[in-house]
């Protein structure tokens, strides 16, 4: 009797393990249909701005470098110029390039100025060789009644939000603290994602199609609590700049909440937003 137990045991161990394999399969295949659907629902003229963006921001071109011409990218990327010119067109738009008839797309750089003030995101505006992130809060599913003094409709209320907190620091130095409230709308498997020295805005533009386009903040100056005297390394009484800000994105009546803390010792900020 004993022995036939071990025996239904075994078996229906070897069951559920199978069982969960299985379940396992499908998930995989599940996550690869997604991110190949993804993929498919991104416009040619987009990913060729993503790569010629990463190819600027990145450094493999250069201030007053020429990008090949409209067709050589279009025997690249095997896409039609119309696309092609889309794609530059997006990047002249944000101070990428300069169009010149006649001669091509001459590279201006990385857009200036610390982005904290700026529709560019402050990993672009600094550059990811000065910038270090660190997650001070990971990325979780939070209710939320206001953001930072912002008024929400019904159905971000409704939603909830996704909350992280980070430290940025430039060149070593704490400069930013900065706390993140998105609405947790149409956003599959964002908590999952790695933030660690990762640009926040480049995730939700080039993971979810979500763009930045404008917005509003409030400036304050305030006296960094212990909090920020920790994380900035500074004394009792030191000034510290706060900015509410509500960031306007493509998505209609989808925006991103955040408030942040900087340290202006030896960074001014200025920018356009």
């Amino acid at each position: 009797m004993y022995e036939i137990f071990i025996f239904l045991s075994c078996k229906y161990k070897y069951l559920f393990l199978l069982k969960l394999l299985l379940l396992l399969q499908l998930y995989q295949n599940q996550l690869r249909i997604d991110f190949m659907q993804q993929q498919t629902l991104i416009p040619q003229h987009r990913k060729v701005y993503e790569i010629l963006r990463s190819h600027i921001t990145d450094g493999v071109f250069h201030e007053g470098d020429l990008l090949p011409s409209e067709n050589e990218l279009c025997t690249v990327h095997k896409v039609t110029r119309p696309t092609i010119r889309k794609a530059l067109e997006r990047l002249a738009n944000e101070g990428y390039i300069v169009r010149h008839q006649g001669k091509g797309s001459i590279v201006k750089g990385v857009p200036k100025g610390v982005g904290i003030l700026s529709l560019t995101g402050t990993t672009s505006a600094i550059g990811q060789d000065n910038l270090l992130t660190h997650i001070v809060v990971k990325p979780e599913i939070r209710n939320w009644s206001e953001a930072f003094t912002f008024p929400l409709n019904q159905q971000e209320i409704e939603s909830g939000c996704i909350y992280l907190e980070r430290l940025r620091l430039v060149n070593n130095k704490p400069v930013f603290f900065d706390i993140t409230m998105i609405p947790n709308i149409n956003l599959p498997r964002f908590t999952s994602r790695n933030f660690e020295n990762k640009s926040l805005f480049d995730i939700l533009r080039k993971n979810y199609q979500v763009e930045v386009k404008g917005g509003e903040q409030k400036i304050l100056s305030i006296v960094a609590d212990e909090k920020l005297k920790d994380y900035f390394q500074v004394g009792s009484g030191h000034p510290v700049l706060q900015l509410n800000r509500k960031i306007e994105t493509n998505r209609p009546g989808f925006y991103i909440y955040s408030q942040v803390f900087c340290n202006t010792d030896e960074y001014a900020l200025y920018g356009t937003f």
